[in-house]
C-alpha cells in the first residue's frame, strides 16, 4: 500500500510530465527550466533531435519547435517508480502520441503522427521534483514526408 507521501510524489511527477507537454505545445521553452534538473541530460536521438543538457536542449527546442504550426504531446500509460532505497528519485516511463503539422517545400502542412515513450529518471530537489534523464524510445510514425528522416 502506497503511503500518503508516496501518492503526493507520483502526482507532483505527473503533473510534471504534463507540465513538460503543455510548455512544448504552447512554445514556452524558456519555462522548461522549471521541469528539468540543473544537471539534466536529455536524448531525443530515437526520433531524430538533439542530445544534451538543460541548456543544450531548450535551445534546441527553441530552434526547431518553430517550425511546427500545431503540435499535441499527449502522455498516457504513465508507469512511476518510486525508489524504496532513496525517496528523492523515482524512474518513469510514458507513452506519447504526437501529432504535429508540419510544414511542406511546397507550401501547406502534412500532419505527421508519431508514437514514442519518454523513460525518464526524476529526481526531488528543493523546488520540487524535476525530469534529471529523459530518452526517447521510438514506437511508430505515421505520414511523414519523404523528406523527413524519422
Amino acid at each position: 500500500m502506497l503511503t500518503l507521501q508516496q501518492i503526493s510524489d507520483r502526482m507532483e511527477i505527473q503533473d510534471l510530465l504534463y507540465r513538460y507537454a503543455d510548455l512544448l505545445d504552447r512554445k514556452r521553452f524558456d519555462e522548461l527550466a522549471s521541469v528539468f534538473s540543473d544537471d539534466a541530460h536529455v536524448d531525443y536521438s530515437a526520433m531524430g533531435g538533439a542530445v544534451g543538457n538543460r541548456d543544450e536542449t531548450i535551445a534546441f527546442l527553441k530552434k526547431v519547435m518553430p517550425m511546427f504550426p500545431a503540435t499535441q504531446h499527449s502522455n498516457s500509460n504513465v508507469q512511476i517508480r518510486l525508489d524504496e532505497r532513496d525517496p528523492d528519485r523515482a524512474t518513469g516511463r510514458v507513452m506519447c502520441f504526437n501529432p504535429q503539422q508540419f510544414p511542406l517545400p511546397g507550401g501547406g502542412t502534412q500532419l505527421v503522427m508519431m508514437g514514442l515513450w519518454y523513460v525518464d529518471e526524476y529526481v526531488r530537489t528543493a523546488d520540487g521534483w524535476r525530469i534529471r534523464r529523459r530518452s526517447e524510445e521510438k514506437s511508430w510514425v505515421f505520414n511523414a514526408p519523404d523528406f523527413l528522416k524519422l
